[in-house]
């Protein structure tokens, strides 16, 4: 999957206090790696998530391999929207 590095930050920032956490426990991985994948880079703490950014326009085109991250937090955002 491919999007914007742009919109890939808005949909972290527009996601609830707490919802990395959520989604790091749900997944069992380290909180860093889902940060990561949106868009921090500090590895040591957490796991190279699976990405390639190609520099563009918005920041750039995020090539994603595995939406698992990016599916949690959509699902967060729904749920949110609902409430």
């Amino acid at each position: 999957m491919n999007i914007s590095f742009n919109e890939l930050r808005d949909i972290k920032h527009k996601l609830p206090t707490g919802s990395v956490k959520r989604i790091a426990e749900s997944l069992d991985i380290e909180e860093q790696t889902v940060r990561n994948y949106f868009g921090a880079n500090k590895f040591q703490n957490g796991e190279i998530t699976g990405k390639h950014v190609q520099p563009g326009p918005n920041g750039g085109i995020v090539s994603l391999r595995d939406t698992t991250i990016l599916d949690a937090a959509m699902k967060i955002l729904r749920e949110s929207e609902m409430a």
